[in-house]
């Protein structure tokens, strides 16, 4: 038996299975067609600003995120629209680093609590939420203050300034409220972040809306997403245990468990506001190797461990959302074989036509075979151009056009990601240990200086856009607003302060140490508008006019081993500072 008769043997059950899931995909795009006019209305401004501000606590776990808290906390803590929440951020005995980066914004801002855990880590994000948990209550017991509302986010999660609001707004009537997450958009180049957008955009347009009006449970987002605190405090139960220490994702986990209880779950509709979307935003792996180390903990959580502690129990509906859930593990191993046979195919198909040499492959296969794959790729178009239409909403038809060249190379992604999971999942078992916690790297996005004016209503969009677009060659969009006199000064630098994650402001005499003040040459200090004031224990602290750039980086780093931590301050603040403390001369 030839090669070709062992492709055709495992060309039928490959085919059904193809079939079997687009339909079920297919079924899933027209019910999202059919109940559109269900889709949940949208709060006006003026019933948001009508709904009194509930207290918020913002949970956010951390392990070794030292370069990227400092800058979520005080961008967050500036753009936030809701005065009525405070952060409440763990951290691990033996993560030092990061624990230094949270105290130094809870010094500056009472809003932000440092939440040490009891034991050393890293454990899980589950074990850690329940830690901060513990901590929150505490912080009541002291204070005074009940919060009411429990939302999660992560270490390089850009909070839209509307979240918590339309959260406040929905929880009034869901136990359990999600805001969109969507990827921050990526060169088109980069086909594994690129990968992300494609799948959340189609997640969030489609999958989550429909899921929400047939009316089965919604799995959280991990981040975004606000929790009613007695629901979340009946989930604990008497053991205190609200998020599932044990299990990799304990945000699906609690979705399933919120819905098992009865409690009512809301997702709020990706809507634009300023031509973006009203949505977390944060970027997520962009290499291969730290995509499918995220994604293996997905498929490991949801897939196996949900099968393990659920089994397929439930009425018709649930289990069906476990179908639809697990599917992937099927699904991931098979579709790169799918993809290598239709090319296998195309290619002797294409070989025969241009030689007339008669197509091997065709005889083997049985006619109505022939046909279900026919179907099957018909249906794989209609997916992909369904994914490319989500992902054109929100990312530009541009953007969206690579959408088939992601979808193969996300089908090598996935595969290799169910393989890494079926083993860590086989080793845990076989060694009775319970599965890792395998966090990825964070990068802490830098959000555009003209999106922060807007969200800090320093200036219209409109006129954004305009100065945009009439900006001179080498003059900065900040440089060129202040010189229209559309923004202000002090608005500028809020703003600045906020897309580089330096505090602002002058510090107080009595933190000048004017020994310090002569770390750096005066030719130096004068020429990248920096002056050294203080220094700590391995840090120099230094205020400066100018954002840090490379260059400056690399010309400081040559004239102090100590790592230097910048405070942004005004220009006539600095000129100030440089005539008091730097010498008139060199």
């Amino acid at each position: 038996m030839g090669f070709d008769h062992y492709v055709a043997l495992c060309l039928a059950p490959l085919a059904l299975w193809i079939l079997l899931s687009g339909l079920d995909d297919l079924w899933i795009a027209l019910v999202l067609v059919c109940t559109w006019r269900k889709r949940p209305r949208l709060p006006a401004e003026a019933e948001l600003d009508s709904v009194p501000e509930r207290p918020t606590a913002i949970f956010v776990p951390l392990w070794r995120e030292h370069r990227v808290i400092g800058q979520m906390l005080c961008h967050n803590l500036a753009a936030i629209r809701y005065s009525n929440y405070q952060f409440f951020v763990g951290v691990y005995p033996n993560d030092p680093s990061t624990a230094r980066a949270v105290a130094e914004v809870a010094q500056r801002d009472a809003r932000v609590h440092l939440c040490l855990c009891s034991h050393d880590g890293p454990t899980s994000k589950g074990d850690c939420l329940n830690q901060i948990y513990r901590s929150m209550v505490e912080s009541e017991i002291r204070g005074g203050c009940s919060f009411e509302i429990v939302t999660t986010h992560d270490a390089e999660d850009l909070v839209h300034p509307e979240s918590l609001r339309l959260i406040n707004f929905f929880s009034r009537d869901y136990a359990m409220v999600q805001i969109p997450v969507l990827p921050l958009p990526t060169a088109i180049r980069e086909l594994t972040h690129g990968l992300h957008c494609d799948e959340f955009a189609e997640f969030q347009t489609k999958d989550i809306p429909v899921r929400q009006r047939l009316g089965g449970f919604l799995p959280a987002n991990g981040v975004g997403t606000g929790f009613e605190r007695s629901a979340l405090e009946r989930l604990g139960g008497h053991l205190g245990r609200i998020f599932d220490p044990d299990c990799l994702t304990e945000d699906y986990e609690n979705g399933y468990r919120l819905h098992a209880l009865g409690y009512r779950q809301a997702f709020v509709p990706v809507r634009f506001q300023n031509g973006q979307p009203v949505a977390t935003r944060e970027y997520f792996p962009r290499t291969l190797r730290q995509a499918v180390r995220q994604r293996s903990r997905w498929v490991a959580g949801i897939v196996l461990q949900g099968w393990q502690n659920h089994g397929w129990r439930g009425p018709w509906r649930q289990v069906y959302w476990f179908w639809r859930d697990r599917k992937g593990l099927v699904g991931n191993l098979l579709s790169p074989f799918a993809n290598l046979i239709f090319f296998s195919v195309a290619a002797e198909f294409l070989w025969s036509a241009a030689t007339g040499r008669p197509r091997r492959f065709i005889g083997p296969v049985p006619l109505w075979v022939v046909r279900m794959c026919l179907a099957t790729y018909l249906m794989s178009m209609v997916q992909v151009a369904i994914r490319a239409a989500a992902s054109s909403r929100i990312y530009g038809w541009r953007f969206a056009a690579l959408s088939p060249a992601r979808t193969l190379w996300g089908n090598l992604v996935n595969f290799a990601a169910t393989v890494a999971a079926l083993r860590q999942f086989a080793e845990a078992r076989m060694h009775r240990r319970p599965l890792a916690w395998r966090k990825t790297e964070h990068v802490y996005p830098r959000p555009l200086l003209g999106e922060l004016l807007v969200r800090l209503r320093a200036v219209p969009m409109g006129e954004v856009e305009d100065a945009a677009l009439c900006l001179p060659k080498g003059v900065r969009l900040g440089e060129y607003l202040l010189q229209l006199r559309k923004v202000s000064e002090v608005s500028l630098y809020r703003a600045l302060s906020l897309q580089a994650g330096i505090p602002l402001g002058r510090p107080a005499p009595s933190e000048v140490d004017r020994l310090a003040t002569r770390v750096f040459p005066t030719e130096t200090a004068r020429r990248w508008k920096v002056m050294p004031y203080r220094v700590e224990p391995g840090r120099l602290l230094a205020v400066t006019a100018e954002v840090p750039s490379r260059e400056m980086d690399r010309d400081l780093a040559g004239l102090s081993t100590l790592e230097i931590r910048y405070r942004l301050v005004l220009p006539g603040e600095f000129e100030e500072l440089a005539r008091e403390y730097l010498p008139s001369g060199r």
